[in-house]
């Protein structure tokens, strides 16, 4: 079936000395993987290899096949040109981090329009502003929504908020829960919006603490999570 979609890129491997093998993240059909023959080569074709860096946002003409064969790209172009996600070595690095998470955590082969919308804007927010610092646990906070296991109820008497449960309660019912000044930060993190983020004002300690524990949280709900191999370049980075 021949499709234009626009995409993300989440994840591209060399094949041989002339191709690569890419898993796109698409509007229309959720994840496809795709063989792009020849690409690391070919200087006329109008797919380029370097539209293939990770969360670049793309509109592809796809042929979709049915069952697990690899798909095939006749047409590519960047549809959000980044002015620093790429160039930017904290960009990058946030970049690399949340590749990897998307990678891991977005399995369904059919569309998620509001998802796919929501990455979409929250990377090109990224690209736009200089004050990230905060920007991978509001990420992968709210994302959480889409993913069917966002802490609706936010109560402020709680004196914890239970991973495993996925609940604030006044006391941890797991051992696995978030509580104290990381409590606050966690509540104001899912009050928040994008712009206000760098109001939020967070040591490199918690900020590492807290991201321990969003990272537990995806790993509690999500059958066959793995943290991301880039975790120790995040965090040397950011704390």
């Amino acid at each position: 079936m021949r499709v234009s979609t626009p995409a993300i890129v989440l994840h591209a491997h060399k094949y041989g000395d002339t191709s690569l093998i890419v898993k796109l993240y698409t509007a229309s059909s959720g994840i496809k993987s795709y063989m792009l023959r020849g690409v690391l080569t070919s200087k006329k074709g109008k797919t380029k290899a370097a539209y293939f860096q990770p969360l670049m946002q793309l509109e592809v003409v796809a042929n979709h096949k049915q069952g697990n064969a690899l798909n095939s790209i006749s047409e590519a172009k960047v549809l959000y040109p980044y002015a620093s996600l790429h160039t930017n070595f904290t960009k990058s690095a946030l970049v690399f981090f949340l590749s990897e998470v998307l990678y891991s955590v977005l399995r369904e082969e059919e569309g998620n329009v509001p998802m796919f919308e929501y990455i979409v804007a929250l990377l090109q927010w990224l690209d736009m502003h200089d004050e990230v610092a905060n920007f991978h646990i509001y990420f992968m906070l709210h994302l959480t929504r889409f993913l069917g296991f966002y802490p609706d109820d936010i109560s402020e008497e709680a004196s914890c908020f239970d991973l495993s449960e996925g609940m604030f309660l006044s006391k941890p019912i797991s051992t696995q829960y978030v509580e104290d000044q990381q409590l606050e930060l966690f509540k104001m993190l899912l009050q928040t919006t994008p712009e206000a983020l760098h109001e939020i004002k967070m040591s490199k300690v918690n900020r590492r603490d807290l991201l321990e524990k969003i990272l537990v949280f995806y790993q509690l709900h999500l059958d066959g999570f793995r943290t991301p191999r880039s975790l120790k370049i995040l965090t040397d980075l950011m704390g």
